[in-house]
């Protein structure tokens, strides 16, 4: 995509642009390594498996097929980012998403991906059509 000129005539109107800019580093690093944390399929399963509500590790291993030492392992990274928390109930170790938001950003990211796939067969499509011409 083109990119487009930024004015730089009023430093609101650049902070405006990207909060992002006003984070120090500090902050950008906590917001990139909640990111990495999410950028695993075996934990963005667990994640969609907690989606209907908290689980035990029986329970999410049965929904998602993973075995239970890589689920353990990955609550493990899920609950010390703070994406699930832990409740005990008994004998049991109950998860569950501890802020809904997570749902949103994994919706955000799949309907960009879904409009990228759509642009790219589109213009596939126009391919052919000129492959066709020759």
């Amino acid at each position: 995509m083109p990119r487009t000129a930024v004015k730089k005539s009023s430093v609101k109107q650049d902070q405006s642009e990207c909060l992002l800019s006003q984070l120090s580093p500090t902050a950008l690093t906590l917001m990139a390594d909640f990111f990495k944390v999410l950028s695993e399929a075996s934990r963005l399963q667990i994640v969609c498996c907690l989606k209907s509500g908290e689980k035990n590790v029986t329970q999410i291993i049965e929904a998602t097929g993973l075995g239970q030492a890589n689920v353990s392992k990955h609550l493990k990274i899920l609950a010390q980012a703070g994406v699930v928390t832990r409740s005990q109930q008994g004998i049991n170790v109950f998860y569950q998403i501890s802020n809904p938001f997570v749902f949103e950003l994994c919706e955000l990211v799949c309907d960009s991906i879904s409009v990228q796939m759509q642009y790219q067969s589109e213009k596939l499509e126009q391919l052919k059509e000129l492959q066709k011409s020759f």
